[in-house]
Order: C-alpha cells, then structure tokens, then sequence
C-alpha cells in the first residue's frame, strides 16, 4: 500500500522523472556523530545537515561488525546465516550471484549504476557489475608530521590537505557524475574509506580536536568480569588495549578517529554542496550509512568484530522528496538489511523475493510509527546479537550470553543473562534470532 501511494505521489504529474539515487557508505563509522549525541567531542556539520533533509535513526545496526559480510548482506538483502559469508575472509563471489546485488539489480531496473571508492570489501570486487566504477589511486602525499602504530591500530598527521586522502578523489569523481548530463536515472555509490584505518588525514583536522581537550570513552576496569568466556576472548583485552594503554596513546588514538570522522564529513559536505548546486535534489533519493561501528577502548575491546554496542551501531540517513519530513530522528530499532528493499519501495523499483529484510517506508514517513522488529547482528555462524530499543541479546555458538538493559545501562556494564527473572525476556528476543545458519564458506587465502 506504501509504495503504490508514493508511486502516485510521484506521478501526479506526467512530467515527474524517476528519481535519482545517491548511496553513500562510510567505514567503520560509529555513532560518533553530532545528531546522534553518543560523543560530545565529534564534529561532523555535514552529518547533521543530511539528517536535518530527512529522516535519522537513533538505533540503526549492521548486519555483521566486519567490513565483508555487513557490505556483502546489505547489498544483497541477504543476512550472513543465509549466504555463509560471515568473515572477512569468506569470498561472497562464488556464493552471492550478481543478479542478487542491489547495484545490478537497479541497473536491471533503467538505472545507469555507478559506484566508486568502498562499496563492498576491497579484496572481492566485481567492477563488470557496474555501469562505470572508479577506484582512487594510491596518493604519494607530501609526508607526515608523526606516525604511530600500536598493535597494527595506526594513525598519522599527514602534510597537506585533502588531496594527501584518496576519498577526495573518490569525492571529486562522485562530484563529476551528479554534474554530468544523464540519458537514464542516476544510481550513484559512493564509498568514502576514512574513517577506517590507518587515521591518516591532514593536520588541520586533527586541529579540530586538540589533545589537551580529549576526553575517553566512558570506561570500566571491571567490564569483562560478568560476562562468558567466548565474550572475553572477543574483546581481546591483552592485544589492542593493552598495547594502546602501556603506550599512554588512548587519548592520541581517539583524537585521531575523531580527526579522520572530521575529514569524512568534509568530503561529504563537497558531495551535498555538488549535489545542491545541480538543483536535482529534489528528485534524489539519498541514504548514508555506515558499515558498522567501532570500539575505542570500551570493553578493553578496539576495532569492530564484535556484538556490543559501540561495534555494531553506525548512522543511517535517508532523504526521500515528498516522503520523509525533516529533521526527524527515529527512536526504533532497525537494521541495514531493510536498505535494499526500502530502496525499490521508494523508487518504484521492483523488490526481488530473496531480501531478509523489509522496507522502512513506513517509518520514513512517520519516524515514530509502531514497529515490532528488533535489529539483528551476526558475527561468525551462530552467534547473533538482538537489538530492541530497551534490550540487547547476546547468544553465543557455544549457549554463553549477554543480556543488557539500555534503559539503565546504555553502555553494556551489567551482563543480567543469569537473572532468573528475565529468562522470559531472553526468550522473547531469541524468537528474532536467524533460524537459518548456513555453514561458513570456505575462507580466501
């Protein structure tokens, strides 16, 4: 019913275009971001100014915490315990068809489809699915000012200025697609890296948040007390945090994420400005996200590649003319597997019958509208994570789990799994859990 009204809505008139769409995917960027209000020390303007376009969602989680199998499940609207494709290192190639992927899916549609910079995980590309698709060149750069590794978590304050990045590249080629004369509607895809590491970007943006003003996550020396094993070994306290810590660099590191976030959102604040000047805003659809979260010490844990909060959490935005309001931040709990069928819904774009997820469109129209679906996050084959605005689940491969309450611990401090009194929530949530659980793929060398 959604899609027919906004079909009609868009064809009141017999010279209304198919809408363009701009598809935009940040790595490993959290929810340290402005409107978000995670982190008071985040500055990210052109954030703020997309989601004031539209509609936002507070609780918005990734289908799994690594880069591969969150870009591999978005764009195919399939979870990683229906493909396999769990890890990093499992090929989705062999495994996902190219008529199953959202870019060849709309280029099926009428769309000319083109991407560049990020779009799925660097190592298993398939350029011949795009109409046209653009990689940066490795970028000499004008050297550093200071360089710094601690257990392959590494950051540098470059020379320079935004050309010293690739992503201005990636940006400037996206620039010169919005600006270009189309013959057929416009998919465009553009994948920003920063702020994924290595933190490398100019000193300017590293300005923006001095050391002295550094603040850490919020933090506790007991966190990984209550919970089991299996969570203990993901959080890896001896690795990362060990290293960051002996080397007094926890304030550095933050500042430098924080610093390659502020250069991410420069370069989307260029890609908008492009977008404005070329007056085709109002017939684009727009919708940012990214790939998962990131840790920065909470949990004694750093990078993704776990079930927690801060790893699974990321910004989504969406901006669809004459649908969604502006300025408007939803309180319910979605994940990134209802990007590919929210897309067909809001461009009239057939939906394929294997998508696991389902559209948003309800929700882009009324942010606060009911909705019973929790978020579900899978890392590695039987392990998932259940996210409800109040609730986070956590059930491991071996029976072990996490349960959290947000409406008094929204930083995951208090594992109340073993509370006899809520073994009817844990069985509540377990009902949204996958039940299906392909076995892993084989991994790629």
């Amino acid at each position: 019913m959604f899609r027919i009204t906004f079909l009609l809505l868009i064809c009141s008139s017999a010279a209304a275009a198919t809408p363009n769409v701009l598809f935009i995917a940040i790595d490993d960027l959290n929810h340290w971001v402005g409107h978000l209000n995670r982190n008071a020390q985040t500055i990210t303007p052109n954030l703020d100014r997309l989601a004031a376009w539209g509609v936002s969602f507070k609780h918005a989680y990734c289908a799994a915490p690594a880069c591969n199998p969150s870009r591999a499940a978005l764009m195919s609207g399939m979870r990683p315990s229906t493909t396999g494709i769990y890890h990093n290192s499992n090929d989705y190639r062999p495994h996902i068809a190219s008529s199953k992927t959202l870019n060849v899916h709309f280029r099926d549609h009428g769309y000319r489809v083109i991407g560049a910079g990020k779009i799925y995980h660097g190592r298993f590309e398939r350029p011949k699915d795009w109409s046209q698709y653009f990689k940066p060149k490795n970028v000499p750069g004008k050297g550093v000012f200071s360089e710094s590794n601690y257990n392959g978590v590494r950051w540098s304050v470059l020379k320079g200025g935004d050309e010293t990045v690739g992503d201005t590249q990636t940006v400037n080629f996206c620039i010169r697609q919005l600006k270009a004369r189309q013959n057929q509607p416009l998919f465009l895809a553009c994948g920003i890296f920063r702020p994924h590491m290595p933190w490398s970007v100019p000193k300017k943006y590293y300005d923006l948040h001095p050391l002295a003003e550094i603040q850490l996550p919020p933090y506790r020396e007991d966190d990984l007390n209550d919970i089991p094993e299996t969570g203990q070994k993901t959080a890896k306290p001896s690795g990362d945090h060990k290293s960051i810590r002996n080397g007094r660099a926890w304030k550095e590191a933050v500042q430098a994420y924080l610093a390659s976030v502020s250069y991410a959102d420069a370069q989307l604040g260029r890609l908008l400005d492009a977008l404005e000047d070329t007056g085709q805003r109002d017939n684009t659809v727009i919708v940012l996200w990214g790939d998962h979260g990131w840790h920065l010490g909470e949990k004694h844990h750093w990078r993704k590649f776990a079930l927690w909060e801060e790893a699974t959490r990321a910004p989504l935005i969406w901006v669809v003319p004459g649908v969604t309001p502006a300025d408007r931040i939803s309180p319910r709990t979605v994940d990134f597997m209802s990007i590919f069928p929210t897309l067909c819904d809001v461009t009239g774009v057939p939906a394929p019958d294997h998508l696991d997820g389902v559209s948003l469109l309800p929700l882009l129209r009324d942010p606060e509208a009911t909705w019973e679906r929790a978020a579900v996050t899978t890392h590695g084959r039987m392990r998932h994570a259940v996210r409800t605005e109040r609730w986070r689940y956590i059930r491991y491969d071996d029976g072990s789990e996490e349960l959290y309450d947000h409406s008094t611990d929204p930083y995951e401090w208090t594992n109340l799994a073993q509370r006899a009194e809520l073994v009817s929530v844990k069985k509540r949530l377990a009902r949204s859990m996958p039940t299906t659980n392909v076995p892993e793929t084989p991994r790629a060398k």
